[in-house]
């Protein structure tokens, strides 16, 4: 069925709202949404994708409608997520997937990838960081509390978790020219989901574990290196989280990979959703053809 279904579904004691489309016959496509958003980031796309792919969106734990239990009962770790999210592709029978990774969705996604590599058709990566490279001088911070979370560093950190870090979450970076694109239901939805009571701790948390997925970039390259997955990567250049510098790491060790740069930001599918859609239906065809490797990075 081509028209967008909402469902939820139990994984492992979790709710786990998720939007899907199209045949399941079809090779199967799991959309990975980053922060602070949810698997409405991809309203746009995933009936377009059920062409060619049984689309699937799911709500990560803590994130829109899926379940979001206080953290004295949840690990709000991305390998926790990720384990919620193996045993949500296995209650809706998903074996083997195309992956799309965005933003905090990139480490569940690589959790998921580096323990069952088999399960993986190929990857799509829209602004997604996998490499030091892709982390400039505002992650100083950052990486100063990951290394020792005392309050003083803490206290360094800038304020993001409010309304305003929120909003800026998808328009910061942008020229004016695009900021008018991008409609403000986007970050006011996103902000009544966060400021619900305990969620900004939850968030908070999550946060904290980035600097374990910073961690793993070694381990990351090492699945690159010997696994060889087919990647498209897209990417929006006006990010203000991740540099540019971060695709030609990618490049750099990956044999069969497509890389499109737009005029856009980090939430990219906002105002290029139909380019994007044009792409990833084609690198899963060539994947599944076996003509992509052929093709060698572009």
């Amino acid at each position: 069925m081509r028209s967008t279904q909402h469902r939820t579904v139990d994984a492992d004691g979790l709710e786990i709202f998720y939007r899907h489309a199209g045949d399941p016959r079809q090779p199967a496509l799991l959309l990975l949404h980053g922060s602070p958003s949810s698997s409405h980031m991809f309203r746009q796309v995933i009936e377009p994708l059920a062409q060619c792919a049984y689309v699937v969106a799911p709500d990560l734990p803590g994130f829109g409608f899926s379940s979001a239990p206080p953290a004295d009962a949840y690990a709000y770790t991305f390998a926790n997520m990720a384990d919620t999210i193996a045993a949500f592709t296995e209650a809706i029978g998903l074996d083997r997937y195309y992956l799309y990774v965005n933003d905090f969705g990139t480490p569940v996604g690589y959790y998921l990838a580096t323990r069952h590599p088999e399960r993986i058709g190929g990857l799509i990566v829209q602004n997604g960081n996998a490499h030091e490279a892709g982390l400039g001088p505002d992650w100083d911070a950052p990486k100063a509390y990951w290394a020792d979370p005392s309050p003083a560093n803490r206290a360094k950190l800038p304020e993001w978790l409010n309304f305003e870090g929120t909003r800026n979450t998808y328009l910061g970076g942008l020229p004016e020219r695009l900021k008018a694109l991008y409609p403000p239901e986007l970050w006011h939805l996103d902000w009544e989901r966060m400021n619900r009571p305990g969620h900004i701790g939850i968030h908070f948390q999550i946060f904290s574990d980035y600097g374990a997925h910073v961690a793993r970039f070694p381990a990351i390259a090492d699945y690159h290196r010997e696994h060889q997955p087919p990647c498209l990567l897209l990417w929006g250049r006006h990010d203000p989280f991740f540099e540019l510098e971060e695709i030609m790491a990618y490049s750099r060790v990956l044999d069969a990979l497509e890389i499109h740069v737009f005029d856009g930001g980090h939430f990219l599918l906002e105002t290029h959703h139909r380019e994007c859609v044009g792409l990833i239906e084609r690198f899963i065809r060539d994947v599944e053809a076996g003509r992509f490797a052929e093709k060698g990075t572009a």
